[in-house]
């Protein structure tokens, strides 16, 4: 053997669970003396809101970082600046994030700040404040433009009382009552070890990971009292027809469908219909509708990944005078994978694509950190990583088409634009 030549050695995945329950994930990486964590907060996001507190898991999230026992906000920001470390707190509607990346020399020092900021928040009045006239503009800016608008009549209309139906910005009133004791309340209940996820990827071994995490977060006791059980109310299939006149130069099309949770064996066929539908230049819905007919400014599909019913949305941004022809041709296209099978090339096409996109999206430490720690917070594991994959790879078009059926029926319609030209 050539004596210059390299042996690939395949990163190494640990997955390990302290004495109080918080899962580490770990995937080595040498490659790059840094590391990327990802801090998932599961059985947490706006699913688990009632409607009068909409936005309050949003309102933490921001108010984290704002100050704490031991740092003021713009203490917390200059230490973060000093490493020159990432340091970002989010919320979606079903987890709440932190993100975090530095040198690995700086990792232990990160991880400290990281666990003053989780278990020791301060929730200043002012900051408070602050946050919720902030949030309250975010949503006043919502209302202003046109897909969010679409996005937000259509949302509502499927999901009516359910969370997803609501922004997980909230509402300005629900947002405009939240108080101190509303955060230190969801604070108590929710932050606890055995709901916290710690995902890495980087150069850092798995005994020096365990050691910094315990000494971060070791002392942190599980509560005597556990989560209440989550109770939803249903969502029900009853289609509508919803318009908002707005004056504005586009008109926003939109077309919605219930689809398949996260752990259905119908979401990867979904995935991969959304991704030939509307997923870039040489999507189906871009080719016929912008390219061939000219109907689109912006057209795409939408399908989130949800641990509750998700949608299968198709829109399009369009001329105002094309608003009923644009409808009619997301329409016909929604129509024709349930009435035509796909070509064996219009799947591989599609399947290359959405396999391709898979695989870059996994390149960096922190995208690996953010799929792993994301699986482990949907229950499915770092196995569905190639599982997902295979998924894909097993798809027929008669299976496709049959998938396509069963979801794509009626649809809810949402209109946005200058006046209703849709008969």
């Amino acid at each position: 053997m050539n004596q210059s030549s390299t042996i690939y050695s395949p990163p190494t995945f640990h997955r390990h669970i302290l004495d109080n329950g918080i899962t580490l994930l770990l995937q080595e990486n040498r490659a790059v003396d840094l590391v990327a964590g990802r801090i998932f907060l599961k059985n947490a996001g706006s699913r688990w809101e009632k409607a009068e507190k909409a936005g309050l898991f949003h309102l933490l999230s921001r108010i984290l970082p704002k100050g704490t026992e031991n740092y003021s906000a713009a203490e917390i920001a200059e230490k973060i600046e000093s490493i020159g470390a990432s340091l970002g707190t989010d919320t979606t509607s079903d987890y709440c994030l932190i993100s975090l990346k530095t040198v690995t020399s700086d990792f232990l020092e990160i991880l400290e700040l990281t666990g003053e900021i989780l278990l020791k928040p301060a929730f200043v009045e002012s900051e408070i404040e602050l946050e919720k006239n902030l949030t309250r503009q975010a949503i006043r800016s919502q209302k202003e433009q046109p897909f969010n608008v679409a996005f937000s009549q259509l949302r509502e209309s499927m999901y009516h009382e359910h969370p997803y139906g609501i922004s997980i910005l909230g509402r300005e009133e629900t947002v405009a009552n939240l108080t101190r004791s509303d955060l230190q309340e969801c604070h108590r209940n929710y932050f606890r070890p055995e709901n916290l996820i710690i995902s890495l990827s980087g150069n850092i071994n798995i005994k020096q990971a365990i050691q910094h995490i315990e000494k971060v977060f070791g002392d942190w006791r599980v509560l005597p009292s556990s989560l209440q059980p989550l109770e939803l109310p249903p969502v029900v299939w009853s289609p509508k027809h919803n318009y908002t006149q707005q004056d504005t130069q586009q008109a926003i099309v939109m077309l919605g469908y219930f689809g398949a949770t996260v752990y259905d064996l119908d979401y990867p066929v979904l995935k991969l219909l959304n991704t030939y539908l509307g997923n870039g230049l040489s999507s189906r819905l871009f080719v016929e509708l912008r390219e061939k007919r000219g109907l689109a400014y912006d057209v795409s599909a939408i399908y989130p990944t949800r641990i509750d019913l998700s949608q299968f949305i198709l829109y399009i941004g369009t001329a105002p005078e094309n608003t009923e022809t644009a409808l009619q041709g997301l329409q016909k296209e929604a129509d024709r994978l349930t009435q035509i099978q796909l070509t064996p090339e219009e799947l591989q096409t599609a399947k290359n694509k959405l396999l391709g996109q898979y695989a870059l999206g996994k390149q960096t430490n922190s995208e690996v950190a953010q799929l792993y720690g994301w699986y482990e917070t949907l229950g499915l594991g770092r196995e569905y990583d190639s599982k997902f994959q295979n998924l894909i790879k097993q798809i027929t078009p008669e299976i496709a088409q049959q998938v396509a059926q069963k979801y794509i029926t009626q649809p809810y319609i949402s209109l946005v634009g200058p006046h209703d030209l849709v008969s």
